[in-house]
């Protein structure tokens, strides 16, 4: 078993030794065509040009509004990039676990009012506290 098999294992949860390597990866298969490598690669590259993104950010901190944008996007470009790695239907249902459910909907619901609040209502004080509770949503 070569290290990408037991990295893709490792993030996506097979355990098993006995399970054939074709089907460790049949759930992400299904949607796209993309080779192992070429989903690391992807999320690698989504992964730093969300993390470029946030830290670019912080350049127009004096501007909540480009500050709020550039953040947001950069912040879903990283959340996004785990579904190169264990595939859009499989992430969709962690984040939707009982569990996460809360932390989800806070996360989702701060991402479109930090975008609603910088785009449309041009207040720097509402923004900046949508992406306090976007961050923290994020990290519970």
């Amino acid at each position: 078993m070569d290290a990408l098999t037991r990295l893709h294992r490792s993030l996506v949860g097979g355990d098993d030794e006995d399970q054939p390597e074709d089907s460790i990866l049949a759930d992400t298969e299904g949607l796209c065509s993309l080779s192992p490598v070429q989903r690391i690669y992807a999320f690698g590259a989504c992964l730093v040009a969300g993390l470029a993104l946030m830290i670019l950010s912080f350049i127009v901190f004096v501007r909540p509004i480009k500050f709020a944008v550039m953040f947001t996007f950069g912040n879903i470009l990283a959340v996004g990039s785990t579904a190169f790695v264990m595939g859009p239907q499989k992430q969709l249902r962690m984040m939707f676990d009982p569990v996460r459910l809360y932390a989800t909907a806070i996360y989702v619901g701060c991402v479109v009012l930090a975008l609603i609040f910088a785009l449309w209502i041009h207040d720097k004080l509402l923004t900046l506290i949508a992406i306090i509770c976007e961050i923290c949503a994020l990290f519970w």
